[in-house]
């Protein structure tokens, strides 16, 4: 037995938990650079505002229908993601963090009122972290999946299916001929594992419905589509072939890219911004154990402006793999000396790391015995655990500038982002009673 928790419209409702003023009214969330929606509120969407709609044709609605936009304040979603992702670990033993707002419940059979339990872990979510979420429960993964989005869809678009399941579904209390509709109600295409391309053959062969999919013989899934499909069919019909991912795989590559707030042409404000790239890659690499063997380094125009286009990139071997942050930096710059050419509008960077392993490997590379290389890692250990304190950026590299400084524009746009409320002590909200 399985059980989905999903936070609902998650970057809203983390914007909401702080400003009580902006529930029950259009709210979105930006993405970086403020360039797109990356979420909508209930109310926002009955406006008409779809996801990654551009900010610029969203004006009138923010200036005649009461649309409140706000910068994304992903330091604030990922700590509130973590407080929600402990209490749901409570519904059961086992547990796999599917996605920022998403994580996966298993080893759920055998637990006495069970839909009880998921009732009291939602709303322990909702009281203490202030983000409302729904539960679905299966005997898989996917038609827990499915009962998420019943549970969701029942409140958020009455009729759509029955209201006794609003926010906590759960497929075993349902008797055959609900489950049949339940199926019947859901397009194929809204099952997890089938995009829009494979829905749009299923259709052409008349598969339209979860039902008609679940009825499909697996081994025409198999031979016509792939073993993905034929899997999701299998769990359709009940059969587990999707088991709980209690450790992520490993990576094959680190990146961190973002979008200039203006463009720039000019080499300083852009080594800075490859350099503050690779010390967040860098920490990311820490905090898995591994090192990289290469950091690839990039910069382009935009293809949306006028003018010459540029898009170049370089790679830089490390020898040994590093996850020393000084390492990183200084490759990542010699990447980027080595393909910049003036008289271009960059509109974006970034940097790779790539041909990662293990730390650990490492000791028994006897190659690195006759190579002239020091080992940092307490140095870094001490860097990660002071920006982890004080904050991120408070101990950086000198060549990645500051934040109060930017005379270019190259930082993000995030004009309308709302403060760090839990991670930041000069951010933290003020009661006054």
């Amino acid at each position: 037995m399985f059980a989905l928790i999903d936070g609902n419209n998650f970057y809203t409702s983390a914007e909401q938990a702080f400003r009580c003023a902006l529930k029950g009214q259009p709210v979105i969330v930006a993405s970086n650079n403020d360039g797109c929606t990356i979420s909508r509120s209930e109310e926002a969407k009955a406006l008409g505002v779809k996801m990654g709609q551009p900010l610029f044709q969203l004006k009138p609605l923010i200036a005649h229908k009461g649309l409140v936009c706000l910068s994304a304040n992903f330091e604030l979603y990922g700590d509130l993601s973590d407080r929600m992702m402990s209490l749901a670990a409570g519904l059961g033993p086992i547990q796999e963090v599917y996605s920022i707002d998403e994580s996966f419940i298993g080893g759920l059979d055998g637990i006495r009122n069970l839909t009880q339990r998921a009732w009291a872990v939602r709303a322990r979510i909702e009281q203490w972290v202030g983000i409302p979420c729904c539960v679905g429960l299966g005997p898989t993964k996917t038609i827990s999946k499915l009962c998420n989005k019943v549970a969701k869809d029942a409140e958020r678009k009455p009729g759509s299916y029955p209201a006794e399941f609003v926010r906590v579904c759960n497929w075993q209390e349902m008797d055959a001929r609900m489950q049949e509709d339940i199926l019947r109600r859901t397009p194929a295409g809204d099952i997890w594992g089938v995009g829009k391309r494979i829905s749009l053959q299923l259709a052409e062969r008349g598969i339209l419905t979860a039902l008609d999919l679940a009825h499909m013989p697996t081994s025409i899934a198999r031979t016509q589509w792939s073993v993905v499909l034929e899997r999701t069919v299998r769990e359709l019909q009940g059969v587990s072939c999707i088991p709980i991912e209690q450790a992520p795989p490993p990576k094959k590559q680190i990146a961190c890219t973002r979008s200039f707030g203006h463009p720039i042409s000019t080499l300083d404000p852009l080594i800075e911004a490859v350099s503050e790239f690779a010390s967040r890659a860098g920490e990311k690499l820490r905090s898995q154990g591994l090192c990289a063997g290469a950091i690839l380094v990039f910069a382009h125009t935009s293809p949306f402006r006028p003018g010459p286009r540029f898009s170049k990139s370089a790679t830089v071997t490390l020898q040994p793999a590093t996850s020393d942050t000084r390492i990183l930096v200084g490759a990542a710059v010699r990447g980027l000396r080595s393909i910049f050419q003036p008289g271009y509008q960059l509109s974006k960077a970034g940097v790779m790391l790539l041909d990662l392993v293990s730390g650990h490997s490492l000791q028994n590379d006897m190659l690195a015995e006759f190579l002239p290389y020091h080992d940092q890692s307490p140095l870094m250990e001490a860097v990660d655990h002071l920006n982890r304190r004080y904050g991120k950026g408070t101990l950086r590299v000198g060549s990645s500038g500051f934040e109060h400084v930017d005379p270019d524009g190259w930082r993000m746009k995030q004009e309308r982002r709302t403060p760090r409320y839990t991670t930041r002590l000069n951010e933290v909200p003020i009661v006054r009673a």
